[in-house]
């Protein structure tokens, strides 16, 4: 019988091009990845620590809250969950609320995980080298493999 060990960094976040990312994570949240946590019934705060295996920091930008405060009553839940002082909120120094291009100019200047369950935003954020995301399929949090510049050595 053989002995499985468990890496301790999780394998997929490993990457020599993005040496600063390690936990305690840092993740930025995107409007419709808190709107299908709540559909799907995850918490937030579990699920993200859960598929991580470390302890997280959540983050929404101005841009975020503000998407989801011009959506009206419906998305109100997702409001009051990214109110929550667990939630730390970042200033947006741009003119406009689109918050993909905000979330994609956050993750070229440090090292954060992007949660979105948008497919344009994810192909977006995969030109970006280092920058893992995360996203809900299948009622589970998953975390895509970070992507490899060009040229890079295979893992």
């Amino acid at each position: 019988m053989s002995v499985k060990h468990n890496p301790e960094v999780f394998p997929c976040l490993k990457d020599s091009y993005n040496e600063a990312l390690g936990p305690p994570y840092h993740i930025l949240l995107d409007t419709n990845y808190v709107n299908f946590s709540i559909k799907n019934r995850l918490d937030l705060f579990k699920s993200t620590m859960d598929c991580l295996l470390a302890k997280c920091f959540l983050y929404v930008t101005d841009c975020v809250m503000g998407e989801i405060e011009k959506m009206s009553e419906r998305y109100r839940v997702a409001l009051k969950i990214l109110r929550d002082e667990r939630i730390q909120r970042l200033t947006c120094q741009h003119r406009g609320t689109y918050a993909d291009d905000c979330l994609v100019e956050r993750c070229k200047s440090r090292c954060y995980i992007v949660a979105t369950c948008d497919r344009d935003l994810r192909r977006r954020i995969r030109k970006i080298t280092g920058v893992p995301i995360m996203y809900i399929h299948g009622h589970r949090v998953v975390i895509e493999k970070m992507p490899m510049a060009l040229g890079a050595p295979k893992l």
